[in-house]
């Protein structure tokens, strides 16, 4: 059930993880989408007002040409000439008065045979070769065209913060007219040649692009932020998952052994509470046998002296099942667990100095709790009983056998501790140390610790198994205090 459970959980997160980078890889494409085609779009409208604006300029140019060259030339030479210094002076002029402050880098002339006729880089006149479709089609069908030149492609564009001067032209083509006829029966509008100049609209442009640069930066900002908020949820929502299932699964194990140990309480009360009086019969039979007979013969006194010793084990081994299965309630009093802890130790003396066991007390009086005296005796002699047992039966010895018993207290908490210099716990044991009838000596119930852990948890209390840093064994149980 445990284990279906988290799958179903790691699913479903592992779903929400592909859902979260799905929605931002989406957030993403149609975020850069977006962008593109408002910058493209933009692009085009300045590109558009541009063309417009280029238009006026050329018709603008067509009308000074008319009225300031073509007329006063054909009035005064009798026909245009641009060989003649004169005539190509007077052009010159009235191009560069027109253009002048409209970022015009150059104008081209072509006549019918294709050639530069005139152009404002003058090394250029006279010259073929650099008419292209466009200025035929000016030229056949008097149609106007633009040619946009950019040296740096769109997308480096966006990285080019200091873009060179003539980075990005606009050159227009446009067919050179005469306003109204001046030979009669020549039909009005008669294309004299191609007009031909080209503009750097670098500034223009890069405005889109610093706007194409706010859409995308917006664009990854947004996104980017977007993910970072449903990351901080998914794991948010992974952490909160994961503890629900810790818990959960913490509240099964708990459920369970409550109902096996309900379960083998109850066998196990029946049956020491039929073997309780035979043994207590047996044991006290034992006794009365053996002071009457401890002056015969040597042979029957140590047999009774067996019977009456086992029998008196075994007696605590019932008490022992009886306390685990039937645990008293504690009584509510208060109790300085620094008189515990010396009652215990002053039990345990003798036998710690007989086995060369050095006990240290680091505790003052002042450690109240509140509960049961007799149940908390208890529970710390067994822990003192079982540190005491792990260093006799340790036989490597590596350090000297100590005991050090160390108390604190402050206004949250009463903590008592019990470390030896044994070997410790074992760490593939030590979560089932605490579980009854699981022990790792060769004679033991294993219902000490579990003992243990009734008693201090009926006082609201922890009980922690753990390894000192030093090595040794460290038994830990933290009260509220009184």
């Amino acid at each position: 059930m445990r284990k279906t459970g988290r799958t179903d959980a790691d699913q479903y997160l592992g779903l929400v993880k592909f859902l979260s980078w799905s929605s931002l890889a989406l957030i993403l494409l149609v975020n850069l989408f977006l962008s593109i085609f408002l910058s493209n779009y933009a692009r085009q409208d300045v590109l558009a007002k541009q063309k417009e604006f280029a238009l006026l300029l050329a018709e603008n140019l067509n009308h000074q040409i008319y009225q300031r060259f073509t007329l006063p030339t054909v009035i005064g030479f009798g026909r245009v000439e641009l060989s003649q210094p004169a005539q190509y002076d007077r052009l010159e002029k009235t191009v560069l008065s027109t253009i002048h402050s409209f970022h015009v880098s150059e104008v081209r002339i072509y006549d019918y045979d294709k050639r530069v006729s005139f152009s404002t880089d003058k090394e250029l006149v006279g010259q073929t070769g650099y008419a292209g479709e466009a200025i035929m089609e000016a030229l056949d069908q008097g149609k106007s065209s633009f040619q946009l030149v950019s040296r740096t492609g769109l997308f480096s564009s966006i990285f080019n913060f200091h873009p060179k001067p003539d980075s990005v032209i606009l050159r227009t083509i446009y067919p050179l007219r005469i306003e109204r006829s001046l030979i009669p029966g020549n039909p009005q509008g008669f294309i004299m040649g191609v007009l031909e100049f080209t503009q750097d609209i670098t500034n223009d442009y890069q405005k889109v692009v610093d706007f194409q640069r706010i859409i995308i930066g917006t664009t990854l900002a947004s996104s980017v932020l977007l993910f970072i908020m449903l990351r901080v949820i998914i794991s948010r929502a992974g952490r909160i998952n994961a503890q629900r299932i810790a818990e959960r699964e913490q509240l099964e194990r708990e459920l369970q052994q409550q109902e096996k140990l309900a379960g083998m309480g109850r066998m196990v009360a029946g049956i020491a509470h039929e073997i309780r009086n035979p043994l207590g019969i047996i044991r006290s039979t034992a006794e009365l046998l053996l002071k009457r007979g401890k002056d015969t013969d040597g042979v029957n006194a140590r047999l009774l002296s067996a019977i009456f010793d086992e029998s008196k084990r075994l007696s605590k081994t019932v008490g022992d099942f009886l306390d685990y299965a039937r645990p008293k309630s504690p009584r509510q009093e208060r109790v300085d667990l620094a008189v515990i802890c010396d009652q215990a130790l002053t039990f345990l003396e003798a036998k710690c100095e007989e086995q060369g066991i050095a006990v240290t007390r680091d505790y003052a009086p002042g450690l109240t709790v509140s509960g049961d005296k007799d149940l908390l005796y208890r529970a710390v002699y067994n822990v003192l009983s079982n540190a005491l047992d792990a260093m006799t039966e340790d036989k490597e010895k590596v350090r000297p056998s100590a005991i050090t018993v160390s108390a604190t207290a402050d206004a949250e908490a009463v903590i008592l501790s019990v470390t030896d210099s044994g070997p410790g716990f074992c760490p593939e044991n030590k979560d089932r140390l605490l579980d009854p009838f699981f022990t790792t000596k060769d004679a033991g119930t294993g219902l000490g610790l579990a003992i243990v852990r009734t008693i201090v948890e009926s006082h609201n209390a922890t009980l922690t198994l753990d390894n000192a840093e030093d090595a040794g064994a460290r038994v830990t149980m933290t009260f509220p205090p009184a």
